[in-house]
């Protein structure tokens, strides 16, 4: 019986290795962007920029924000190996003041939550 249980034992520790083999990977060019000093009104879009460094395609299931000021855009189709994608993210630049806000991110990569941030502040009056 003893046997029986220990090849079992190793049968499933080979196939949860083997199928830890192909994984997607998410690398970003940045995880935070800063707007700076933006006048209100201004275009509040910035772009999280990423490249799945992993060896299966990625997949982002669902991309959220802290605030109903931030909209963030996920890419609809799988990223494949070697292949880079963007989040897109619009702030309401109607807003005036400071910008500290973040971004989730999940997806089937091997860190599959991520936390981009963005920061700035938006002037009331026009910038010089």
């Amino acid at each position: 019986m003893k046997k029986v249980i220990l090849v079992l034992f190793v049968g499933l520790l080979g196939m949860q290795l083997s199928a830890q083999d192909k994984v997607a990977k998410i690398q970003f060019k940045t995880e935070t962007v800063d707007y700076g000093e933006i006048a209100k009104g201004s275009d509040g879009v910035r772009v999280f920029q990423f490249t799945n460094t992993g060896s299966a395609p990625l997949i982002i299931s669902n991309v959220t924000s802290s605030c109903g000021c931030t909209i963030p855009k996920k890419p609809e189709d799988p990223i494949l190996p070697g292949k880079t994608g963007e989040i897109q993210v619009k702030y309401d630049t109607e807003r005036v003041g400071p910008i500290r806000k973040a971004i989730t991110v999940i997806s089937n990569a091997d860190t599959p939550t991520k936390v981009l941030k963005i920061k700035g502040e938006v002037k009331g009056n026009a910038l010089p």
